[in-house]
Protein backbone atom coordinates (compact mmCIF):
# COMPACT_ATOMS: atom_id res chain seq x y z
CA UNK A 1 0.00 0.00 0.00
CA UNK A 2 1.30 3.32 -1.23
CA UNK A 3 1.47 6.01 1.75
CA UNK A 4 0.65 8.99 0.20
CA UNK A 5 1.61 11.30 2.94
CA UNK A 6 3.30 14.94 1.89
CA UNK A 7 6.35 15.81 3.21
CA UNK A 8 6.83 18.76 4.87
CA UNK A 9 9.53 21.29 3.15
CA UNK A 10 12.69 22.09 4.63
CA UNK A 11 12.56 25.29 7.42
CA UNK A 12 14.91 26.93 4.71
CA UNK A 13 12.58 26.94 2.16
CA UNK A 14 9.59 28.23 4.04
CA UNK A 15 10.97 31.32 5.31
CA UNK A 16 11.04 32.20 1.28
CA UNK A 17 7.83 30.97 0.17
CA UNK A 18 6.12 34.23 2.02
CA UNK A 19 7.60 36.80 0.16
CA UNK A 20 9.38 35.62 -2.81
CA UNK A 21 6.83 35.86 -5.48
CA UNK A 22 6.04 39.53 -4.31
CA UNK A 23 10.00 40.28 -4.70
CA UNK A 24 9.78 38.93 -8.25
CA UNK A 25 6.96 40.28 -9.86
CA UNK A 26 8.30 43.93 -8.69
CA UNK A 27 11.65 43.46 -9.76
CA UNK A 28 10.05 42.13 -13.50
CA UNK A 29 8.35 45.43 -13.50
CA UNK A 30 10.86 46.92 -13.56
CA UNK A 31 13.06 44.77 -16.05
CA UNK A 32 10.23 44.88 -18.51
CA UNK A 33 10.19 48.78 -18.67
CA UNK A 34 13.65 48.24 -20.25
CA UNK A 35 13.39 45.59 -22.30
CA UNK A 36 12.95 46.06 -26.23
CA UNK A 37 9.73 45.20 -27.58
CA UNK A 38 9.21 41.38 -29.25
CA UNK A 39 6.84 39.88 -31.13
CA UNK A 40 5.71 36.12 -31.74
CA UNK A 41 7.94 34.62 -34.68
CA UNK A 42 6.35 32.80 -37.67
CA UNK A 43 8.22 29.87 -39.10
CA UNK A 44 7.49 27.93 -41.95
CA UNK A 45 8.09 24.08 -42.49
CA UNK A 46 11.78 23.88 -43.78
CA UNK A 47 12.69 27.14 -42.20
CA UNK A 48 16.74 27.01 -41.22
CA UNK A 49 18.08 28.62 -37.95
CA UNK A 50 22.14 28.00 -37.44
CA UNK A 51 22.41 27.09 -33.67
CA UNK A 52 26.29 27.59 -34.23
CA UNK A 53 27.53 24.98 -35.71
CA UNK A 54 24.26 23.28 -36.30
CA UNK A 55 21.60 23.55 -38.81
CA UNK A 56 18.22 23.65 -36.98
CA UNK A 57 15.42 22.66 -38.92
CA UNK A 58 11.83 24.04 -38.42
CA UNK A 59 9.27 21.35 -39.56
CA UNK A 60 5.39 21.31 -38.91
CA UNK A 61 4.04 17.83 -38.71
CA UNK A 62 0.52 16.67 -38.91
CA UNK A 63 -0.01 13.59 -36.38
CA UNK A 64 -3.10 11.78 -34.77
CA UNK A 65 -4.85 13.22 -31.76
CA UNK A 66 -8.15 14.23 -30.41
CA UNK A 67 -10.44 13.06 -32.97
CA UNK A 68 -8.66 14.03 -35.82
CA UNK A 69 -4.87 15.48 -36.20
CA UNK A 70 -2.56 17.70 -34.33
CA UNK A 71 -0.11 20.06 -35.77
CA UNK A 72 3.30 19.69 -33.89
CA UNK A 73 6.11 22.67 -34.68
CA UNK A 74 9.15 20.35 -34.41
CA UNK A 75 12.73 21.72 -34.05
CA UNK A 76 15.24 18.85 -35.89
CA UNK A 77 18.69 19.07 -35.86
CA UNK A 78 21.49 15.82 -36.67
CA UNK A 79 21.53 13.26 -38.90
CA UNK A 80 19.04 10.61 -38.68
CA UNK A 81 20.73 7.45 -38.82
CA UNK A 82 22.21 8.62 -35.02
CA UNK A 83 20.32 7.94 -32.16
CA UNK A 84 17.55 10.26 -31.30
CA UNK A 85 17.29 12.54 -28.40
CA UNK A 86 13.54 13.74 -27.68
CA UNK A 87 13.29 17.48 -25.76
CA UNK A 88 10.32 18.63 -24.09
CA UNK A 89 10.09 22.26 -22.41
CA UNK A 90 8.54 23.68 -19.71
CA UNK A 91 6.57 26.38 -18.66
CA UNK A 92 7.04 29.49 -19.88
CA UNK A 93 9.35 28.03 -22.23
CA UNK A 94 9.46 26.36 -25.89
CA UNK A 95 11.31 24.21 -28.24
CA UNK A 96 13.81 26.92 -27.65
CA UNK A 97 14.57 26.28 -23.92
CA UNK A 98 16.85 23.17 -25.35
CA UNK A 99 18.65 25.62 -28.34
CA UNK A 100 22.07 25.07 -26.43
CA UNK A 101 21.27 21.69 -26.21
CA UNK A 102 20.66 21.04 -30.02
CA UNK A 103 24.13 23.25 -30.25
CA UNK A 104 25.56 21.14 -27.91
CA UNK A 105 24.33 17.18 -29.02
CA UNK A 106 23.41 17.77 -32.84
CA UNK A 107 26.85 16.84 -34.51
CA UNK A 108 26.13 13.36 -33.17
CA UNK A 109 22.57 12.71 -32.18
CA UNK A 110 19.30 12.90 -33.86
CA UNK A 111 17.43 15.59 -31.86
CA UNK A 112 14.21 16.10 -31.43
CA UNK A 113 12.87 19.71 -29.57
CA UNK A 114 9.17 19.91 -29.79
CA UNK A 115 7.14 22.62 -28.78
CA UNK A 116 4.71 21.23 -26.25
CA UNK A 117 0.56 21.39 -27.80
CA UNK A 118 -0.72 24.19 -26.57
CA UNK A 119 2.52 25.85 -26.62
CA UNK A 120 4.85 28.00 -29.59
CA UNK A 121 3.86 26.88 -32.61
CA UNK A 122 1.86 23.67 -31.89
CA UNK A 123 -1.82 23.24 -32.20
CA UNK A 124 -3.80 25.04 -29.64
CA UNK A 125 -7.06 24.39 -30.15
CA UNK A 126 -8.89 22.24 -27.64
CA UNK A 127 -8.80 18.81 -26.78
CA UNK A 128 -7.45 16.10 -24.43
CA UNK A 129 -5.14 17.95 -22.17
CA UNK A 130 -4.56 15.25 -19.80
CA UNK A 131 -0.89 14.46 -18.92
CA UNK A 132 -1.99 10.99 -20.48
CA UNK A 133 -3.87 12.13 -23.51
CA UNK A 134 -0.76 14.95 -24.52
CA UNK A 135 1.65 11.74 -23.94
CA UNK A 136 -0.48 9.33 -26.27
CA UNK A 137 -0.92 12.19 -28.82
CA UNK A 138 3.30 12.70 -28.72
CA UNK A 139 3.69 8.48 -28.73
CA UNK A 140 1.40 9.00 -32.45
CA UNK A 141 4.10 11.52 -33.19
CA UNK A 142 6.82 10.05 -32.66
CA UNK A 143 5.56 6.66 -34.45
CA UNK A 144 4.95 9.34 -37.80
CA UNK A 145 8.32 10.81 -37.14
CA UNK A 146 9.53 6.86 -37.48
CA UNK A 147 11.28 7.32 -34.25
CA UNK A 148 12.05 3.69 -32.71
CA UNK A 149 14.08 3.49 -29.76
CA UNK A 150 14.90 7.54 -28.11
CA UNK A 151 16.08 9.12 -24.99
CA UNK A 152 13.72 11.73 -23.54
CA UNK A 153 14.96 14.88 -21.44
CA UNK A 154 12.17 16.98 -19.88
CA UNK A 155 11.61 19.86 -17.93
CA UNK A 156 9.28 21.00 -15.62
CA UNK A 157 5.76 20.79 -16.54
CA UNK A 158 7.11 18.95 -19.61
CA UNK A 159 7.94 15.86 -16.98
CA UNK A 160 4.73 15.18 -16.11
CA UNK A 161 3.78 14.54 -19.84
CA UNK A 162 7.11 12.51 -19.75
CA UNK A 163 6.20 10.09 -16.58
CA UNK A 164 2.94 8.65 -19.29
CA UNK A 165 5.16 8.54 -22.43
CA UNK A 166 7.98 6.74 -20.50
CA UNK A 167 5.79 4.07 -18.85
CA UNK A 168 3.82 3.54 -22.06
CA UNK A 169 6.73 3.64 -24.28
CA UNK A 170 8.63 0.87 -22.45
CA UNK A 171 11.52 -1.02 -24.24
CA UNK A 172 11.17 1.99 -26.72
CA UNK A 173 12.56 4.51 -24.08
CA UNK A 174 16.56 3.87 -24.06
CA UNK A 175 16.90 6.71 -21.34
CA UNK A 176 14.72 9.59 -19.04
CA UNK A 177 16.09 12.78 -17.94
CA UNK A 178 13.76 13.79 -15.72
CA UNK A 179 13.94 17.39 -15.09
CA UNK A 180 12.79 19.78 -12.59
CA UNK A 181 9.18 18.39 -11.51
CA UNK A 182 8.13 16.86 -8.21
CA UNK A 183 8.83 13.14 -8.14
CA UNK A 184 8.11 11.08 -4.65
CA UNK A 185 7.93 14.34 -2.41
CA UNK A 186 5.14 17.20 -2.04
CA UNK A 187 3.85 19.43 -0.49
CA UNK A 188 0.44 21.78 -1.36
CA UNK A 189 2.45 24.78 -0.28
CA UNK A 190 5.00 23.78 -3.43
CA UNK A 191 3.14 24.26 -5.99
CA UNK A 192 1.18 27.76 -5.78
CA UNK A 193 1.16 28.30 -9.73
CA UNK A 194 -1.50 25.82 -9.36
CA UNK A 195 -4.15 28.02 -8.02
CA UNK A 196 -3.14 30.82 -10.26
CA UNK A 197 -3.62 28.85 -13.62
CA UNK A 198 -6.71 27.72 -12.50
CA UNK A 199 -7.95 31.14 -11.53
CA UNK A 200 -10.09 32.99 -14.21
CA UNK A 201 -7.81 35.51 -14.52
CA UNK A 202 -5.23 33.10 -15.85
CA UNK A 203 -5.97 34.28 -19.51
CA UNK A 204 -5.00 37.24 -19.26
CA UNK A 205 -1.97 36.74 -17.09
CA UNK A 206 -0.67 34.73 -19.36
CA UNK A 207 -1.19 37.01 -22.44
CA UNK A 208 1.10 39.58 -20.64
CA UNK A 209 3.88 37.95 -21.96
CA UNK A 210 6.91 39.90 -21.21
CA UNK A 211 5.69 40.15 -17.99
CA UNK A 212 4.82 36.84 -17.03
CA UNK A 213 8.20 35.07 -18.21
CA UNK A 214 9.86 37.99 -17.10
CA UNK A 215 8.40 37.31 -13.67
CA UNK A 216 9.02 33.22 -13.40
CA UNK A 217 12.19 33.59 -14.29
CA UNK A 218 13.05 36.34 -11.96
CA UNK A 219 11.43 34.31 -9.27
CA UNK A 220 12.76 30.77 -9.87
CA UNK A 221 16.21 31.64 -11.33
CA UNK A 222 19.81 31.41 -9.18
CA UNK A 223 21.46 32.91 -11.85
CA UNK A 224 20.62 35.53 -14.34
CA UNK A 225 19.55 34.37 -18.36
CA UNK A 226 20.88 36.39 -21.11
CA UNK A 227 18.77 38.68 -22.28
CA UNK A 228 18.61 36.98 -25.69
CA UNK A 229 17.22 33.98 -24.24
CA UNK A 230 14.90 35.92 -22.24
CA UNK A 231 13.51 37.80 -25.11
CA UNK A 232 13.51 34.65 -27.43
CA UNK A 233 11.30 32.92 -24.49
CA UNK A 234 8.70 36.23 -24.49
CA UNK A 235 8.28 36.04 -28.56
CA UNK A 236 7.81 32.01 -28.56
CA UNK A 237 5.44 32.34 -25.65
CA UNK A 238 3.41 35.12 -27.49
CA UNK A 239 1.47 33.10 -29.84
CA UNK A 240 -2.31 33.26 -30.19
CA UNK A 241 -3.94 30.80 -28.54
CA UNK A 242 -1.42 30.03 -25.56
CA UNK A 243 -2.90 32.01 -22.77
CA UNK A 244 -5.99 30.01 -23.33
CA UNK A 245 -4.52 26.74 -24.26
CA UNK A 246 -1.70 26.44 -21.37
CA UNK A 247 -4.32 26.83 -18.00
CA UNK A 248 -6.12 23.35 -19.60
CA UNK A 249 -3.50 21.27 -18.76
CA UNK A 250 -4.09 22.50 -14.93
CA UNK A 251 -8.33 22.16 -15.52
CA UNK A 252 -7.28 18.43 -16.54
CA UNK A 253 -5.38 17.36 -13.76
CA UNK A 254 -3.42 18.75 -10.99
CA UNK A 255 -0.36 18.02 -8.91
CA UNK A 256 -1.60 15.69 -6.34
CA UNK A 257 -3.24 13.77 -9.15
CA UNK A 258 -0.03 13.57 -11.20
CA UNK A 259 2.11 12.67 -7.73
CA UNK A 260 -0.30 9.99 -7.01
CA UNK A 261 0.27 8.57 -10.39
CA UNK A 262 3.69 8.45 -10.39
CA UNK A 263 3.45 6.72 -7.13
CA UNK A 264 0.86 4.44 -7.49
CA UNK A 265 1.88 3.22 -11.13
CA UNK A 266 4.07 5.49 -12.98
CA UNK A 267 7.10 4.92 -11.79
CA UNK A 268 6.75 1.17 -11.01
CA UNK A 269 6.79 0.89 -14.83
CA UNK A 270 9.62 3.10 -15.87
CA UNK A 271 12.56 0.56 -17.42
CA UNK A 272 14.77 2.85 -18.51
CA UNK A 273 18.02 4.75 -16.40
CA UNK A 274 16.72 8.08 -15.32
CA UNK A 275 18.65 10.62 -14.32
CA UNK A 276 16.90 13.27 -11.89
CA UNK A 277 18.02 16.60 -13.17
CA UNK A 278 17.23 19.63 -10.37
CA UNK A 279 18.44 23.33 -9.69
CA UNK A 280 19.60 22.75 -5.86
CA UNK A 281 18.30 26.04 -5.60
CA UNK A 282 14.44 26.16 -6.59
CA UNK A 283 12.97 27.66 -4.01
CA UNK A 284 9.72 25.45 -5.12
CA UNK A 285 11.72 22.08 -5.32
CA UNK A 286 13.79 21.46 -2.42
CA UNK A 287 17.16 20.24 -2.99
CA UNK A 288 16.54 18.04 -0.02
CA UNK A 289 13.94 15.76 -1.58
CA UNK A 290 16.08 14.37 -4.18
CA UNK A 291 19.03 13.47 -1.67
CA UNK A 292 17.93 10.61 -0.24
CA UNK A 293 19.85 7.66 -0.45
CA UNK A 294 16.63 5.69 -1.12
CA UNK A 295 15.46 7.56 -3.81
CA UNK A 296 17.55 5.80 -5.97
CA UNK A 297 16.39 2.92 -4.72
CA UNK A 298 12.83 3.48 -6.39
CA UNK A 299 13.90 4.06 -9.92
CA UNK A 300 15.32 1.67 -12.99
CA UNK A 301 18.86 0.08 -12.45
CA UNK A 302 21.06 2.76 -13.37
CA UNK A 303 19.57 6.10 -12.26
CA UNK A 304 21.23 8.92 -10.99
CA UNK A 305 20.82 12.33 -9.93
CA UNK A 306 22.36 15.68 -10.86
CA UNK A 307 22.21 18.68 -9.30
CA UNK A 308 22.67 21.73 -10.94
CA UNK A 309 24.21 25.07 -8.57
CA UNK A 310 21.54 26.93 -10.18
CA UNK A 311 17.83 27.56 -9.94
CA UNK A 312 14.89 26.44 -11.55
CA UNK A 313 16.22 27.09 -15.31
CA UNK A 314 19.16 25.40 -15.39
CA UNK A 315 19.26 24.49 -19.43
CA UNK A 316 19.29 29.02 -19.45
CA UNK A 317 21.21 29.26 -16.51
CA UNK A 318 24.29 26.95 -17.07
CA UNK A 319 24.14 25.81 -20.46
CA UNK A 320 27.70 24.65 -20.66
CA UNK A 321 27.35 22.00 -17.95
CA UNK A 322 24.09 21.65 -19.09
CA UNK A 323 25.49 20.28 -22.11
CA UNK A 324 27.95 18.38 -20.65
CA UNK A 325 25.22 16.64 -18.30
CA UNK A 326 23.04 15.38 -21.13
CA UNK A 327 26.00 14.58 -22.89
CA UNK A 328 27.40 12.00 -20.91
CA UNK A 329 23.81 10.84 -20.27
CA UNK A 330 23.57 10.10 -23.82
CA UNK A 331 26.56 8.64 -24.42
CA UNK A 332 25.60 6.15 -20.96
CA UNK A 333 22.33 5.19 -22.25
CA UNK A 334 22.54 5.72 -26.04
CA UNK A 335 26.59 5.49 -27.06
CA UNK A 336 28.69 6.87 -29.61
CA UNK A 337 31.93 5.99 -30.90
CA UNK A 338 32.64 9.98 -31.90
CA UNK A 339 33.42 12.36 -29.40
CA UNK A 340 31.58 15.43 -27.90
CA UNK A 341 31.52 18.03 -30.65
CA UNK A 342 33.56 20.98 -29.61
CA UNK A 343 30.87 23.34 -30.38
CA UNK A 344 29.46 24.02 -26.75
CA UNK A 345 27.59 27.75 -25.70
CA UNK A 346 29.45 30.18 -24.66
Amino acid sequence: MVDFSYTEPPQRVTEKLEDGLAQAIRAAEEMVSGLPDTAARSDRDGDIEHLGAVTAVHRFVDAPGDSETLRWHVVEAGARSDPTVVFLHGLPDSWWQWHHALEGLGQRYHCLAVDLKGYGQSDKRSGDYRQAGVAAQLGALLDELGVGEFTLITHDRGSPVGDHLVAAMGARVRGYGRGQQHLWHLHPRLHPQEQLMQSAGAPAMLGEAPSFVTTVYTWLAERPVAQPDLLRTIAEFSHPGIATAVPRYFHSSSFRQEWVDRRSRLIPAWTAPVLLLQGAHDPLQPREFYQEPSLLAMLPPGSDVHLFDTGHFWPFEAPQETVRVLADFCDRVAPRSSPLASATPA
